[in-house]
């Protein structure tokens, strides 16, 4: 499929795959988006601890940059799995630019670290960031009781509608420890059903530019 770099609202870049109109981050801006539903909704929920979380979509790995630049003020370390079935390449990761676009221009190694590492591998980002990319289908994911956090970030159901169901949300509550919990941009009334099908008891609050609403997630 063709992919091409284009330039969101509030100035990031994100890569926009022609064939299905659909973007890895939101054109109304990447960064915000990224921000809005994952960082404010999710990763400030923990302060003081060492947590375990699981990106669904690992993508251009911005999550996983944001969340880096993020823990040292919320006093967390972060053990962090990023799962995705199609990787970016290295080249479009260059033309994203994101630490430049963060004012972290002093971080691009580890970014780049990020990308680098081998797939399958637990990799020391520093002390308080490790980080293992799993290249597979959403599909096998059978981890039980292991994670405190869960960014769901895959594409939208319009384009992907089997990533958005109950068996995909069901193994969502099973990798989740209790009281874990799971955010995503997304706000359809079909995906909160499906969460809450499974056994999530389900927030709708406040969405990212461009978005009245998104979810948040919690197992109970």
């Amino acid at each position: 499929m063709k992919r091409k770099i284009i330039t969101t609202a509030d100035g990031s870049k994100t890569i926009q795959i022609e064939d299905w109109d659909e973007q890895y981050h939101s054109k109304h801006g990447a960064i915000q988006e990224a921000y809005h539903v994952f960082i404010e909704h999710g990763l400030r929920l923990f302060k003081n601890d060492h947590i375990n979380i699981l990106e669904i979509g690992f993508g251009t790995g911005l999550n996983a940059l944001i969340t880096f630049l993020e823990i040292e003020s919320l006093n967390l370390k972060v053990d962090y799995v990023g799962v995705e079935a199609f990787p970016v390449s290295i080249e479009e990761v260059g033309l994203l630019d994101y630490c430049s676009q963060l004012n972290a221009s002093n971080y691009e190694e580890f970014f780049q670290k990020m990308h680098n590492s081998e797939w399958e591998t637990n990799i020391s980002i520093s002390d308080g960031f490790q980080l293992k990319k799993q290249m597979k289908d959403f599909k096998s994911i059978n981890d039980t009781d292991l994670f405190n956090l869960i960014y769901f970030d895959a594409f939208g159901a319009r384009v992907q509608p089997e990533l958005w169901t109950e068996e995909i949300f069901l193994k969502m509550h099973q990798t989740l420890k209790d009281k874990g919990v799971l955010v995503t941009y997304s706000a359809k009334g079909s995906v909160r059903r499906a969460l809450q099908d499974v056994g999530f008891k389900v927030e709708r609050l406040p969405g990212p530019p461009g978005k009245r609403e998104m979810l948040r997630a919690t197992k109970m």
